[in-house]
């Protein structure tokens, strides 16, 4: 299988990279291909703007959803777009580290989806959910938050991490453009725990990992329940 692993953490010595480096040998030593991008490490642009395109269809006003439809036809994207739409493309995995920051992902992560999620290529119209462009891959994610366990699901002060608070990363990004996206590895609380514990969460991380291939998928919309509008069909 062939894995692209995206990581996002501005300190390589920190409990995320730690993470992403257990994700990646125990996907490695399973015999996978990973490829990743370390996206502060890379310095990645994470701002979309008209100089993403090396030709673009209309200069005097950037409608960049359209921008990016015309420059990925005609071969216009710019380079560092270009190459995270290949190694995204190539592979038949994708896993993210990442910090959970103000109920969302960081900023250069949110960034690299704005640039690299190609609209036409990767969604578009009702290509979306289980038409989308990457369906038939699938996606996992292993992040960290500073709140304890307590404070995440049904009736708890923060509500449903998955459903609720990262709904827009889990269904409104990655299952929008098709994947399939495995119920995330969660590590709370981790700025106050000790080295002990923290040692056990990477071990259970790599457990994770080991066997991924039985990990429950997050639910996400059925086509089938939507018209051609996409409007909820109703039983007679």
């Amino acid at each position: 299988m062939r894995v692209h692993l995206v990581h996002a953490h501005p300190e390589p010595q920190s409990f995320v990279a730690a993470m992403e480096t257990v994700t990646r040998q125990t996907l490695r030593k399973q015999g996978h291909r990973v490829t990743r991008s370390d996206l502060y490490a890379m310095g990645f642009n994470a701002v979309a703007s008209a100089a993403d395109f090396r030709s673009p269809a209309n200069p005097d006003r950037l409608v960049y959803a359209l921008e990016q439809r015309q420059a990925a036809q005609a071969g216009t994207l710019a380079s560092d777009i270009a190459r995270e739409v290949e190694r995204v493309l190539a592979a038949d995995l994708l896993a993210f580290t990442f910090p959970v920051f103000w109920f969302g992902t960081p900023a250069i992560l949110k960034g690299w989806i704005e640039r690299i999620f190609l609209s036409g290529l990767f969604y578009g119209g009702r290509r979306l959910y289980g038409r989308g462009g990457l369906a038939g891959k699938r996606a996992f994610v292993a992040c960290s938050l500073g709140g304890r366990a307590q404070m995440f699901g049904p009736g708890a002060i923060h509500g449903e991490l998955e459903g609720g608070m990262m709904r827009h990363f889990f269904q409104g990004t990655l299952g929008y453009v098709g994947l399939a996206v495995h119920r995330p590895f969660v590590a709370y609380h981790v700025p106050y725990l000790d080295e002990a514990t923290r040692g056990g969460i990477l071990e259970d991380l790599a457990a994770c990992v080991d066997t991924l291939d039985a990990r429950p998928f997050l639910p996400m919309p059925d086509l089938a329940d939507y018209d051609d509008r996409l409007a909820p069909r109703h039983d007679p």
